[in-house]
């Protein structure tokens, strides 16, 4: 190899080199987002979670405030009343942790397109957005929340785009806007909606009593001798006998219980109709009890308002049994100690509902207002006096089944057989064998027959 092909072999490197050089700086260009936060980035370089005192989310029409007071969130618009706090800790978790999908370069103008328009009074374009501020109120930090993301290669259960991401904006950040894959569901203005749902839950009932409308007076009381035994009523008449169908659901009142939302003082007024009012006494065989005051709404027949005063008597130690074995007893003292301390953590989770008025759905409480006589079985109709002859057949429901009467216009059947005669001769010793002649059954002609034979004599003659 000479020295001129050296050479132009090394010019042919260094060109090589130029391009592939040149290429990679093109790729770095191409890539670089060109927001501030680039794909797989977090939003915040670091949220400040710790310092976070108060939210405010707003919303179309809406808004809701969370508070730490006493190191527990509560909801400003209802009295302070204490606020769900695992939606509280996951949404400022999630803040946290959330990682950036896509970035938009975009200005603050362009928040409309993304349905981020605060002036916007449609839900779908406005969006949400919620302001964090430390315990001396400054502002630390603001997001916006936006339209979701559709995907229209991944088809929803009813034909559509399903949903795989939502618009956020990082007011701090003005190089842009983001995708990211998280949807916020628990995230809302809705006040009711970030209420704590712990409610009253009466286990074990004995006793439930119920006054009249408007007054004192108990309409009715029922009481059971047991945890597994039917209810009784007190004080019932020799005809008043229980209708189980009513008095089964009794047992579970309020297991289930759950109430649309807090209302607060001032709405009270405005809202409760007192002539309706009714005071119901709830007693459990572990010594709590309820005393829960209903109330009608005014102007809506599916709502009613319920207070909650809850009180127990619980035992300081186990009765023991006679007789029985040591290690039966350390297992039973050890049962009895866990539930003690449920039973008493439940005691001063319910007593705080005290002091407070809740809305419910009427059907919460449906089973309860019955009225003594809705209570009571109704008797089966007694059968009438002329129902017919024959045996009467009760049937299901209460329905009596009787045999059809016989018709007086239907003569009865009368079979007519004429008498058979028989001749036998005298006997004698020439006589011949004995015959018996049978004659033969003669059947009495018909009324139209014996007339008939008549014109034909007549006419004869």
């Amino acid at each position: 190899m000479n020295k001129r092909q050296v050479i132009i072999l090394w010019i042919i490197a260094l060109v090589l080199g130029a391009t592939v050089a040149g290429v990679k700086l093109t790729q770095k260009d191409t890539t670089k987002s060109a927001t501030n936060r680039a794909p797989g980035q977090t939003l915040f370089d670091s949220f400040p979670a710790a310092d976070v005192s108060t939210v405010e989310i707003q919303g179309a029409g809406a808004a809701v405030t969370l508070a730490k007071k006493d190191g527990k969130w509560t909801v400003a618009q209802r009295d302070d009343y204490p606020a769900n706090t695992s939606y509280v800790n996951d949404f400022l978790r999630t803040l946290t942790e959330l990682e950036v999908t896509r970035g938009m370069e975009a200005g603050p103008s362009f928040a409309p397109r993304f349905g981020m328009d605060e002036s916007a009074s449609n839900a779908d374009a406005r969006g949400l957005t919620a302001t964090f501020k430390d315990s001396s109120g400054k502002e630390i930090a603001k997001v916006s929340l936006g339209k979701n993301i559709e995907s229209g290669a991944d088809q929803g259960p009813m034909g559509g785009a399903s949903s795989v991401g939502r618009y956020i904006r990082n007011h701090a950040d003005e190089s842009g806007f983001y995708a990211i894959s998280e949807m916020f569901p628990s995230v809302t203005a809705e006040v009711a909606r970030w209420l704590n749902e712990d409610f009253i839950s009466p286990e074990k009932i004995k006793s439930i009593s119920l006054s009249q409308k408007g007054k004192d007076e108990v309409a009715w009381k029922l009481i059971r001798d047991g945890e597994e035994a039917e209810f009784k009523l007190e004080g019932a008449s020799g005809a008043e006998v229980l209708d189980t169908a009513a008095t089964t659901p009794l047992k579970s009142l309020f297991s289930y219980a759950r109430f649309d939302d807090v209302v607060t003082k001032d709405q009270l007024a405005g809202k409760e109709d007192a002539a309706g009012k009714r005071t119901a006494i709830i007693e459990t065989f572990e010594g709590f009890t309820y005393t829960i005051g209903i109330t009608p709404v005014k102007g809506d027949e599916n709502k009613m308002l319920m207070t909650v005063v809850v009180a127990a008597e619980l035992p300081k130690e186990r009765k023991k049994e006679e007789g029985e074995k040591p290690e039966d007893a350390k297992t039973k003292d050890t049962a009895f100690t866990d539930r003690l301390k449920a039973l008493t953590e439940k005691l001063e989770k319910e007593k705080k509902l005290a002091g407070r008025s809740f809305e419910v759905a009427k059907s919460t409480v449906d089973a309860l207002l019955k009225e003594r006589d809705a209570l009571i079985t109704k008797a089966a109709p007694a059968p009438a006096a002329n129902a017919g002859s024959g045996s009467v057949q009760q049937l299901p429901g209460g329905l009596i089944a009787s045999p059809p009467a016989a018709s007086a216009a239907t003569p009865p059947v009368s079979a007519v057989t004429p008498p058979v005669s028989v001749t036998t001769p005298p006997v004698s010793a020439t006589t011949k064998p004995i015959e018996a002649v049978t004659p033969p059954i003669a059947v009495p002609p018909l009324d139209e027959e014996k007339a008939d034979d008549a014109k034909k004599e007549q006419k004869s003659e």
